[in-house]
């Protein structure tokens, strides 16, 4: 099976400028961000709602816990939310009228409290990614991106299997690229 496009940053800066020029284009951002600064799968995008992101006075958390009925083999998992993901979902959350804790975090036109569903969700990446004209990209596209460039920067495999909420070392070991880049640098260490 062909594993998904791992993007790079000007790709993924083409991403974000074709989502500006579109509908929804915060929501379509903060959305694809979930995914490149977050790792978190399509499926954990779409489960989540207003109160697992957005606290009672209305600021961005800088942990999610995701429940077993939100997460890929229902383990619940903790995710880390950095500055620039909180920058990314403080403008989203800005600009979204404020929403009862239960409803999805992100709305749809069709279903604005139940929002995406994970296959819908899937679909819309696909969408997103083929717009910007980015070939061999997938709604996994953003987990691959995520575990590869913390890899790059120096992260152990171990701290990459929590974050990506796997259970065995080997399935974090193929989500991680070497790229040609990441090679130069590794010897350059010796």
């Amino acid at each position: 099976m062909k594993q998904a496009k791992t993007l790079t940053a000007a790709e993924l800066r083409r991403v974000t400028d074709s989502i500006a020029t579109r509908a929804h284009p915060i929501r379509n951002r903060a959305m694809l961000m979930m995914t490149h600064l977050a790792g978190l799968r399509v499926g954990e995008v779409a489960q989540l709602t207003w109160a697992d992101v957005v606290t009672a006075e209305g600021a961005v958390r800088e942990e999610v816990r995701l429940n077993a009925d939100q997460t890929k083999g229902r383990h619940p998992r903790t995710v880390y939310i950095s500055p620039k993901l909180q920058k990314e979902l403080r403008a989203y959350i800005a600009a979204t009228p404020k929403r009862e804790p239960t409803a999805a975090l992100f709305y749809t036109q069709k279903h604005p409290r139940r929002g995406f569903t994970p296959n819908t969700l899937t679909q819309h990446f696909l969408n997103m990614y083929r717009i910007a004209g980015i070939d061999g990209a997938s709604s996994h596209s953003g987990r691959r991106t995520f575990a590869t460039s913390l890899s790059s920067k120096g992260a152990s495999i171990r701290v990459l299997m929590k974050l990506m909420g796997h259970r065995n070392i080997s399935t974090t070991i193929g989500y991680v690229d070497a790229s040609d880049d990441m090679l130069r640098r590794a010897v350059e260490l010796v």
